[in-house]
């Protein structure tokens, strides 16, 4: 837990030297630009890569030296400002003084000064904009962790008092699960209930969003254990294991990506995980994510302009389709894609069944006739409708790479090997969508790889993904 807490305060860091750096650039770029007689022109005679450099390494050190305790995500509080205020403050002080001993001469004090100012300002607004998302997002449920506790004793009585003493905390106890069914219904701790036995852990499973399950009973008390934690890890979800426990047996017979102790709470737990759980490499992922979203979205804009024209010239109706699709863990959101199909073309769907060229529960036509003539097969032939998929992924709902997210109805349909591909964060782009003859491959294959994919996921893995995703829009090989 504290090498997460200092991973995630290292790449928060690093966001505030990158929008800092960012901010230099643009008022550099800003009092060039303007005529010298409205506060404009600069000298050629300053090193301004030096002095950039000097700001990106005085502001990491500044910043964490001084101890800058804020986050992002945290709610905006006048203290939160003073200590914003403060850490670029002494970081200005500073780039003056190492100014002064590198000789970095005739350097413009408005740009410095525009400089200073409006890095608080981007700081500042960076938060709020973020606090907004976060705030957003916390009332959808979407930060919340969901945890189903196997057993009402005595251990799982104390965790439920310490998680609803915990001041803030995103855990959600969905229930607790017994035995015994005269069990079901009774109150364990603070409004948790017995809300079924054993026998109706699948339907729970199925049926709720399940992040993790919570095993608080000894498991010689459970009638073939093993082959109930094989079944909780078939769908991808995380089991945490509170002593007591005879797990030895168990760890010899089945092989998982991570078998360790961590602390959940006070309390120590054993997580078992078919799901690879690097925290450090999951962060940087998410951070890779933001950063290549927001720059996709900028070199993209002009589509923003020109394939809405283009889908109202050949289609009347909205532009954009929205349509409900299952995420990380069976969370449901809203996929953004360029429309490429009439208007109903949902609704047509179950008319065309007869036409299906895709085996499992997907549903793909060669030649579908819901199609925009014209725009449309262009659309998805070089994967344009995709595009405003990057706002699905600035919005925390979806990565760059991963699985793609299937819809709640094809969900359904899955075998229980299958509910694993939904433990990661659907993408954009993913294996299948870089094989030569995607259109052909089974329903089966396409699962596999992206088993294949969780199973050996790094961040490599998603550099080489999204570098060979390129050459496959331009060639056209969507459909």
């Amino acid at each position: 837990m504290n090498q997460d807490r200092e991973m995630m305060k290292r790449i928060e860091l690093a966001a505030d030297v990158f929008l800092t750096a960012m901010v230099f650039v643009a008022m550099y770029a800003v009092k060039r630009c303007l005529p010298a007689d409205f506060l404009g022109g600069l000298t050629t005679t300053p090193n301004y890569y030096l002095l950039l450099l000097l700001i990106i390494v005085t502001w990491y050190v500044i910043l964490d030296f001084v101890n800058v305790d804020y986050r992002y995500g945290a709610k905006m509080t006048f203290s939160l400002l003073m200590e914003l205020f403060k850490g670029v403050t002494i970081s200005i002080a500073v780039l003056v003084v190492l100014m002064y001993i590198f000789k970095i001469t005739d350097v413009s004090r408005l740009l410095i000064f525009l400089f200073y100012v409006m890095d608080i300002i981007v700081l500042i607004l960076a938060r709020w904009a973020i606090d907004r998302l976060v705030t957003s997002k916390r009332r959808e449920g979407y930060f919340h962790r969901y945890i189903l506790i196997l057993g009402s004793r005595t251990a799982a009585h104390e965790l439920i008092q310490m998680v609803k003493n915990q001041k803030g905390s995103t855990i959600k106890i969905v229930g607790c699960i017994e035995l015994n069914r005269e069990d079901v219904g009774k109150t364990v701790s603070c409004d948790v209930k017995v809300i079924g036995t054993l026998d109706d852990l699948r339907d729970i499973l199925l049926n709720q969003v399940i992040d993790e399950v919570l095993i608080t009973m000894p498991l010689n008390e459970i009638k073939n254990s093993e082959w109930y934690l094989s079944f909780i890890n078939t769908f991808g979800i995380t089991v945490r294991i509170i002593p007591y426990w005879y797990i030895r047996k168990f760890m010899t017979i089945h092989a998982f990506h991570s078998v360790k102790v961590e602390q959940f709470l006070s309390e120590p737990a054993l997580i078992i995980s078919r799901i690879q759980k690097n925290q450090d490499a999951l962060a940087i992922k998410s951070l890779m994510d933001y950063v290549l979203a927001l720059f996709a979205l900028i070199i993209t804009s002009p589509l923003f302009v020109i394939v809405p024209c283009l889908i109202k010239l050949f289609s009347p109706g909205p532009v954009f389709y929205k349509q409900i699709r299952s995420g990380q863990d069976g969370r449901q959101f809203p996929l953004f894609k360029f429309r490429s199909m009439v208007i109903g073309a949902e609704e047509q769907q179950y008319t065309l069944i007869e036409l299906n060229e895709a085996d499992g529960p997907a549903f793909k036509i060669k030649k579908d006739p819901r199609i925009i003539p014209y725009i449309g097969r262009l659309l998805r032939k070089f994967g344009i409708d995709e595009i405003p998929q990057f706002i699905n992924v600035i919005r925390g709902e979806m990565s760059i790479v991963g699985p793609r997210p299937p819809t709640p109805a094809e969900v359904e349909k899955y075998e229980l090997w299958q509910r694993r591909r939904l433990s990661m964060k659907p993408g954009i782009t993913c294996i299948w969508q870089i094989q030569p003859g995607r259109n052909d491959i089974t329903f089966n294959q396409w699962m596999d790889m992206d088993m294949n994919y969780i199973d050996h996921w790094s961040l490599w893995l998603d550099i080489r993904i999204i570098f060979k995703t390129i050459p496959a829009m331009l060639l056209g090989s969507g459909r």
